[in-house]
């Protein structure tokens, strides 16, 4: 359920609107995180992902899930490397707040340029649930559930 919010701007406490903006700003940073990797996944760190992540997060997509944040930036390099870059594209999320904890969704579509330069471009829902740390809102879990697809995702690395 949605809050609105009636409070006054009085600088003590923050508005629902900045606890909002702070939850969508989490995906955003998702994102461009991973788009900004590059080939080399340089920045998918372990740092990286304690600043978007609680401990016990979870993150799924149609291909794979993670759960914890240990092994987490691992396995989001891993799963980058199968591209040579990738530009994510997402609306604007929409966030429900229900004290210290919020859900979001938002839409997304994802180009991911493969090795042979061909693409792979996916239209995605996005959806999560993020709670209030102490180091700040920290996603919980975040899942992926695909809509289309286009063209042939990266195939699997062939045993020698």
């Amino acid at each position: 359920m949605s809050t609105v919010d009636t409070e006054p701007l009085t600088g003590a406490q923050p508005t629902a609107a900045v606890h909002r903006s702070e939850v969508a700003a989490l995906l955003d940073r998702y994102l461009v995180g991973l788009d900004s990797a590059g080939p080399d996944s340089a920045g998918l760190d372990d740092a990286w992902a304690g600043s978007l992540f609680t401990a016990e997060a979870v993150v799924e997509f149609p291909v794979g899930r993670h759960q914890g944040l240990d092994g987490l930036a691992g396995f989001h390099r891993t799963a980058m490397a199968k591209f040579d870059r990738t530009q994510h594209l997402n609306s604007p999320a929409v966030v429900d707040l229900d004290g210290d904890r919020a859900r979001l969704r938002a839409n997304l579509i994802s180009t991911q340029v493969l090795r042979s330069q061909e693409l792979f471009v996916t239209g995605t829902a996005a959806e999560g649930e993020a709670v209030l740390t102490a180091q700040g809102w920290r996603l919980r879990s975040l899942s992926f559930r695909l809509i289309w697809k286009t063209g042939q995702p990266p195939q699997p690395a062939q045993p020698h």
